[in-house]
């Protein structure tokens, strides 16, 4: 039987599908891209030792952050770092410390609040699984999963007649998912043994999530269309990945130091020492420039020579929501990753940023498409403003276009993916 070969698109959709379905959670999406890095060359900085700027990859792993950086055999003068951000987190429902609860009636419920800015009717009638982050008792950090434990079962038609005209949900009654019924087994140690732990005894603390458990799919003509949960923003953490590990491959012999950075905490405000709001690449940035033997002047002089490019997911025109976009800027998924404008500075892009990305497509030869808001929808925003401000580089963001954004199931175009992936390598490359 003949061996059927897939196409870079396809093939690349497939990684991408395997990727998802090994990033439960923001731990999960950090540790393995970290692993796909080392894989690829990549030596692992442990924070606390001395830093490592040798000619070569390096990645270093923070919570549910990671970075990685490169540096080319000749660093000159004048080089600075082409930075891409991310993030791994997505809206999600996270475990309280009380974790379970028991109604009147012996349901056995887990206990969550909201995460982000989930579209809560998504999430109904799904089965979802729990994964995140165990902290042991000895100090010890354990990846955490378990299969399709919970779910929350929405209320049935015949004692909701108004269901179709307006559904309104209470986060605190409405929202919490069921595991169990008439039982008195414990939650926490469930988890702690589908994590490999002897039970919830060895379990000090924890960073857990509900997350869908159903994987990616394919749909549409071809299969060009990607149904998944995470992909705001996995959907950029796995293409800038994929160009990293292409880079690995093929680095140039000199120019600037080429960084990826996927944050935590994007959906809640970037905040926190794994967000970008944090230090987190600015203490990579800085102790490259040491390692590298420049002075405190020489650190900001590579910093005047950087950029940065903000990759997050953006949005498509929708089919039955034209009306909500802009009259005439009007990006449509599989036609090329998303600039993203906002003269409000909700996105950082501007006209610098704006040529780079410009050179940076063209260079691999991938079209790209311009969003901005409708004046009467005010957008979100990204890593790219806080970026910018924090470290004074120029910025500009972009995005692979999603339907059903924030959704626990978000639609994406296999070309688009691939697209954005070889856009963010021929930035690296120097374009």
């Amino acid at each position: 039987m003949a061996t059927l070969e897939l196409d870079d698109v396809h093939a690349n959709a497939v990684d991408y599908q395997h990727f998802l379905l090994d990033s439960p959670s923001p731990y999960h999406a950090a540790d393995l891209v970290a692993q796909r890095l080392v894989d690829a060359g990549f030596t692992l900085q442990d924070e606390r030792e001395a830093w490592d700027a040798s000619p070569g990859g390096h990645v270093m792993v923070r919570g549910g952050a990671v970075a990685a950086w490169m540096v080319p055999p000749h660093v000159g003068d004048s080089a600075g770092f082409r930075v891409v951000g991310a993030h791994t987190d997505s809206p999600a429902l996270s475990v309280k410390p009380s974790v379970q609860s028991t109604t009147p009636d012996g349901w056995g419920m887990v206990d969550v609040e909201i995460y982000g800015g989930m579209m809560w009717n998504s999430w109904l009638d799904r089965e979802l699984t729990i994964a995140g982050r165990l902290i042991t008792t000895s100090g010890r950090a354990v990846l955490a999963r378990t299969g399709p434990i919970a779910r929350i079962p929405q209320l049935a038609i015949h004692l909701d007649r108004s269901v179709n005209d307006s559904l309104s949900l209470d986060p605190q009654r409405h929202l919490h998912p069921v595991w169990t019924v008439d039982s008195s087994a414990g939650l926490l140690d469930h988890i702690a043994r589908a994590s490999g732990l002897s039970g919830a005894d060895e379990v000090a603390s924890f960073d857990l999530i509900l997350t869908p458990s159903q994987g990616p799919s394919f749909f549409g003509e071809d299969g060009q269309f990607v149904a998944a949960s995470r992909q705001d923003n996995l959907s950029s953490v796995h293409p800038a990945l994929v160009a990293m590990e292409r880079l690995a491959g093929a680095a140039p012999e000199a120019g600037d130091v080429v960084v990826l950075a996927c944050f935590d905490h994007e959906e809640v405000g970037s905040q926190t020492r794994t967000g970008a709001g944090g230090p987190v690449l600015e203490t990579v940035l800085r102790r490259t420039a040491q390692a590298l033997g420049r002075t405190p002047d020489g650190h900001e002089r590579m910093l005047a020579s950087s950029s940065c490019v903000s990759a997050d997911a953006a949005h498509s025109v929708h089919p039955n929501y034209a009306d909500r976009h802009d009259p005439r800027t009007r990006p449509v998924m599989g036609r090329g990753p998303v600039l993203k404008i906002n003269s409000k500075q909700r996105y950082a892009t501007d006209a610098e940023g704006v040529a780079l990305w410009a050179r940076a497509c063209a260079a691999a030869g991938v079209a790209s498409q311009d969003f901005v808001s409708n004046n009467a929808m005010p957008c979100g925003t990204t890593i790219g403003p806080i970026t910018a401000a924090r470290l004074g580089i120029p910025t500009v963001d972009v995005g692979v276009p999603l339907l059903s954004m924030h959704s626990a199931r978000e639609m994406s175009h296999i070309g688009d993916l691939h697209a954005l992936s070889r856009a963010l390598e021929a930035y690296w490359c120097g374009a």
